[in-house]
């Protein structure tokens, strides 16, 4: 049920090859062919012309290691707290659910310096099966959605708002159990919250998948500042307002809500009480979206592939949130055999736009780490 406890980044311009995602556990991705969505005939990859800026100047791999000699597992999920600290999350070592954070004791959120990399707090350990959308809202809460469940139906399918030390305020769903319904969640991708406190949950992570799993959802789901249920839009489909796997969330200066619907290879842009206002599709297939104090949007793209999205590579796009039009580029990790390379999943801006990316299943064997940070241009 729905509760609140107050106590508790060279670039090569060949086609993509290779390496599809069962959503963010890696697998064969040749089954999201047959339920992919071309894009508009006069939409071509913004990058490929490779005349776009890139606004870093240096590659950091292996940013933030983690403490006791842990080795990072994959993660989607990294953002920055009002403090201007780093935020992020560690599946347990595993990439994607093997060996993950349901049979670990670790802690698998971390707060890092973000110059350092050093650890600064981590918490979170027991909590979790598939820790999966991370946000940091004004006070430095950090909410965290768990987008799995266990056999025993003890943990997972919720969300969990902790304060910056680790205390959990607020829970979401019903722990270990799917549902469609106001009081559960199934496979809940990401959250984030409004100035005002109004909560919005992006559910269902498999509806980008060629065999659609009965029960699954494509929805958005709104929440008072209590966590009270509210309202919901979305169904799992290619039309306007319909989903497959609303992967990100992400708020504008002007509160409209931007929900990365990765199958479809856009972004669709909403108010706040689910109406909608546009459709990007000059981003790519989007797996997370961060937009910064400027109204800069930054979306990265860890799936393209020509099974998937043909002529279209991985990397983070850049462009202003009030037009579709991508105006720079950062390039993704080179990996030989795969000209397109691997970019993560998450992505996160600091003040002096230095660009974090959150390393996922796909790009995270060669990616020297769960995080990268690319450095800002000089003067940029």
């Amino acid at each position: 049920m729905f509760a609140t406890d107050d106590s508790n980044l060279a670039i090569s311009l060949t086609i993509v090859l290779v390496l599809g995602a069962w959503a963010c556990a890696p697998a064969d991705n040749g089954g999201d062919d047959a339920a992919m969505e071309a894009d508009p005939v006069d939409v071509t990859d913004p990058a490929m012309a490779g005349d776009l800026p890139n606004p870093t100047s240096e590659v950091v791999i292996g940013f933030g290691p983690l403490p006791d000699d842990r080795e990072w597992g994959s993660t989607a999920g990294v953002d920055i707290g009002p403090d201007g600290q780093l935020w992020a999350y560690d599946r347990c070592g595993g990439n994607a659910l093997t060996d993950g954070c349901g049979t670990s004791n670790v802690d698998p959120i971390l707060k890092f310096d973000r110059e350092t990399g050093e650890v600064l707090t981590s918490f979170g350990a027991g909590l979790f099966i598939l820790p999966h959308g991370l946000h940091v809202d004004q006070e430095g809460n950090v909410w965290v959605t768990d987008s799995s469940g266990d056999a025993e139906q003890t943990k997972g399918h919720q969300v969990f708002k902790f304060s910056p030390e680790g205390e959990i305020l607020m829970t979401l769903g019903t722990a270990g159990v799917a549902g469609s319904g106001p009081d559960h969640f199934n496979q809940p991708c990401d959250v984030i919250t409004t100035p005002e406190g109004y909560i919005f949950v992006s559910d269902g992570h498999s509806g980008q998948n060629a065999n659609v799993p009965p029960g699954a959802t494509g929805r958005i789901i709104k929440f008072s500042p209590e966590g009270e249920y509210m309202m919901e839009w979305g169904q799992i489909g290619t039309g306007p307002g319909e989903f497959r796997t609303p992967h990100a969330l992400e708020l504008d200066s002007q509160g409209r809500l931007f929900v990365a619907d990765r199958g479809n290879h856009r972004i669709q842009i909403f108010d706040q009480e689910g109406n909608l206002l546009d459709t990007y599709h000059q981003f790519s297939r989007i797996s997370g979206l961060f937009i910064d104090d400027n109204d800069m949007l930054y979306a990265i793209d860890s799936e393209s592939n020509p099974n998937n999205h043909p002529d279209w590579m991985t990397g983070i796009r850049v462009g202003h949130a009030s037009e579709d039009r991508v105006t720079a580029f950062i390039p993704p990790h080179p990996v030989e055999d795969r000209p397109h390379g691997a970019a993560g999943e998450g992505v996160a801006v600091d003040a002096d736009g230095n660009v974090y990316a959150a390393e996922g299943p796909i790009s995270r064997p060669f990616a020297g780490g769960g995080l990268t940070k690319y450095v800002a241009q000089a003067g940029g």
